[in-house]
């Protein structure tokens, strides 16, 4: 397991909330309500994780001291990485 930091913006104009995860550059998304940004967050952690160790690239490091004061909301996302050993040659 693997705890990164989420934060959330909220939107009050438009009712939104911008999601992203501050110590894995690339992961953001958005919901209705805060609920489904964090649902969505954890959708595009995973995805993203997925991709980049297809890739073959690394995972960026967790920071604990990660922070944006313009966000409304910080908290913990954890990734919980399952190993699965490939098919043997023949």
């Amino acid at each position: 397991m693997i705890e990164y930091k989420a934060a959330f913006y909220e939107d009050r104009e438009n009712r939104w909330f911008l999601a992203k995860v501050l110590d894995f550059p690339g992961v953001v998304t958005q919901g209705r309500t805060l609920a489904r940004a964090r649902s969505m967050l954890h959708d595009a952690l995973r995805e993203m994780t997925e991709w980049l160790l297809e890739d073959g690239r690394p995972l960026p490091h967790p920071n604990p001291a990660a922070s944006d004061p313009k966000a409304d909301v910080i908290e913990p996302i954890r990734l919980i990485i399952r190993v699965q050993s490939g098919a043997a040659a023949p």
